[in-house]
C-alpha cells in the first residue's frame, strides 16, 4: 500500500523534470525587449510557430490588359493587416509596402513588354500567404532601343531593420543601363535623399541611419549613364535588432510570432503546482485507504 501511495509523488517528479527540460531546449535566456526596458532584469524568449498567413490578396489596379507609356505605375488591392506585401513581376521582386487597414498601394516599375503582376503578403516568420491573381499589363517605351537598356532594381529583401542610432546596411541589385549609375535613397524619415554612385552594377549597399523607431517607406531611384531611371519602393524598420521579438513603429505593429516569457512567470507556475500536487496526492491516499480497508 505505501509503494502505490507514493507512486504519485514520483510521477509528479517524473512530470516535472521533463517540463523543465522541455522548457530548457525550447527557452532562451535573453536581453528585455527595447521597447520594454527593464533595468537590472531578464527574460526568455520562445519561438511560437504559427500558420502562415492564409488569405490571398488581391491586385485591383491596374486591371488584366492596360498598356502603360511611362513608370512607375500604381498598384492597390486588399491584403491582410500589418503583414508585408510585396508586389512580383514577371516572378522579379519589384516593390514593397506594409499593408495598413487591409489594404495596400505602392509605386513599380514594370519591364518593357508584357509584365505578369502578383502580390503576396508575408509575415514576420517570413511565411507567405497565397498569391493573388495574375494580372498582366504591358509597358511600350521606345526609350529602350537596345536589350539590356532598362535599369532594372530589386532586392532580397522587402523588408530590413536595424537598431535606432545604427547603420543600416541594405543590399540592392542593379541591372541594366550604362553605368556609372547615380542612386538617390528617400529614407522616409523626412531627411533629404542620400546620394551615392556606383561605378558598376550589381549588388549594392545602400546605407542609413534612423534617428528613431518607426516603419518607414524607402524611395530608391537609380539613374544611369544615359539618363535611364529604374525605380523600387521598400520597407525600412528602426525598433531595435531585427532578430529582437517584437518590430513595433509609432505608424505601424510588425509582430512576430515570439514571446518574451519573464522567469518569474515560470517560477508561478511551479509554485501553483505544488498545493494542485498535494490535494491531488491525499485524494489519491485516501482512495488507497478506503480501496485496502
Amino acid at each position: 500500500m505505501k509503494r502505490a501511495v507514493r507512486r504519485p509523488f514520483f510521477s509528479f517528479i517524473a512530470a516535472l523534470g521533463v517540463t523543465l527540460l522541455m522548457a530548457t531546449n525550447s527557452f532562451a535566456l535573453g536581453t528585455p525587449s527595447p521597447q520594454t526596458p527593464q533595468e537590472g532584469s531578464m527574460g526568455l524568449e520562445a519561438t511560437i510557430p504559427s500558420s502562415p498567413p492564409s488569405f490571398a490578396p488581391t491586385v485591383a489596379i491596374p486591371q488584366s490588359g492596360q498598356s502603360f507609356s511611362s513608370i512607375p505605375i500604381s498598384i492597390s488591392g486588399l491584403c491582410t493587416s500589418n503583414l508585408l506585401t510585396k508586389v512580383f513581376a514577371n516572378n522579379v521582386f519589384v516593390g514593397s509596402t506594409v499593408c495598413s487597414n487591409g489594404s495596400y498601394s505602392l509605386k513599380v516599375d514594370l519591364f518593357n513588354g508584357n509584365n505578369n503582376l502578383y502580390v503576396q503578403d508575408f509575415d514576420a516568420l517570413g511565411q507567405g500567404s497565397p498569391q493573388s491573381k495574375t494580372v498582366t499589363v504591358s509597358y511600350n517605351s521606345s526609350q529602350y532601343t537596345q536589350p539590356g537598356s532598362q535599369v532594372i532594381i530589386t532586392s532580397n529583401y522587402g523588408e530590413y531593420g536595424a537598431n535606432p542610432g545604427q547603420q543600416l546596411s541594405w543590399p540592392i541589385i542593379i541591372n541594366g543601363g550604362t553605368p556609372p549609375y547615380a542612386i538617390s535613397v528617400d529614407w522616409g524619415d523626412g531627411n533629404a535623399p542620400v546620394l551615392q554612385s556606383s561605378a558598376t552594377g550589381g549588388t549594392i549597399n545602400i546605407k542609413h541611419v534612423y534617428s528613431s523607431s518607426g516603419v518607414y517607406s524607402i524611395s530608391v531611384t537609380v539613374t544611369d549613364s544615359q539618363g535611364v531611371t529604374g525605380f523600387l519602393q521598400l520597407v525600412g524598420i528602426a525598433n531595435g535588432q531585427i532578430t529582437q521579438v517584437n518590430k513595433t513603429s509609432s505608424n505601424t505593429n510588425r509582430t512576430s510570432s515570439q514571446a518574451t516569457i519573464p522567469w518569474w512567470t515560470l517560477l508561478i507556475v511551479l509554485v501553483a503546482l505544488l498545493p494542485a500536487f498535494w490535494l491531488g496526492s491525499r485524494h489519491g491516499k485516501a482512495i488507497l485507504m478506503r480501496k485496502y480497508q
